[in-house]
């Protein structure tokens, strides 16, 4: 599902306009980053969490040239793991 139809579903089921449902996603994910990026996780119960990770500087391999080595720096990442209600809804 992208974006624009999670836009229409939402519309749809909750019978709003267009605008109005994507202000309400964008709204939902601009909260969901600065949460992230102040607190390092939001948690929505029942859904998931997302949650800043660090991952460590390493060595990997430039795709163009795979004899040629390159050094990765250290980074956050953000992960997702998924809540149980939301696990036991898509088995």
């Amino acid at each position: 599902m992208t974006k624009t139809a999670l836009i229409a579903n939402l519309a749809a089921e909750l019978w709003v306009s267009k605008k109005l449902a994507g202000e309400l996603v964008n709204c939902l994910i601009e909260n969901v980053i600065k949460g992230v990026k102040k607190n390092g996780e939001v948690r929505i119960q029942g859904f998931g969490t997302f949650k800043s990770s660090k991952r460590k500087a390493r060595t990997g391999v430039n795709p163009q040239n795979p004899s040629q080595k390159i050094k990765i720096p250290a980074m956050n990442v953000v992960t997702f793991k998924a809540g149980s209600e939301f696990k036991a809804a898509v088995k």
